[in-house]
């Protein structure tokens, strides 16, 4: 049983940064690809941000890019979301997600229904 447990959330002005961490236990989280994906209030999932487990190849929606990094550290099994500039619109719940290693999924990794596993999420508030 994978699970995938976020942390890192909460409260920032307009201009701070966080980091927000993905810790997976109960697989082989080195052949995972993986995503950051948001919910605001009101609105639908969006997708974020994405790292393959081949080689490392990144993907971000453009509102993020330049602002956002995303990247993995297998030995710890976690995956980061490094968020500077942050602004409000960037409030939302951010939820972490796995998908069990498929190969050449390259820019589908963006959408949600490619993934096997979630996490809770966690709570990202940024005032103006």
């Amino acid at each position: 049983q994978v699970q995938l447990v976020e942390s890192g959330g909460g409260l920032v002005q307009a201009g701070d940064s966080l980091r927000l961490s993905c810790t997976a236990s109960g697989g082989t989280f080195s052949r995972y690809n993986m995503g950051w994906f948001r919910q605001a209030p009101g609105r639908e999932r969006e997708f974020v941000a994405a790292i393959s487990w081949i080689g490392g190849s990144t993907w971000y929606v453009d509102s993020v890019k330049g602002r956002f990094t995303i990247s993995r550290d297998n030995v710890k099994n976690t995956v980061y979301l490094q968020m500077n500039s942050l602004k409000p619109e960037d409030t939302a719940v951010y939820y972490c997600a796995g998908e069990r290693g498929s190969p050449g999924l390259g820019r589908r990794l963006m959408r949600g229904n490619e993934y096997d596993y979630w996490g809770q999420g966690t709570q990202v508030t940024v005032s103006s």
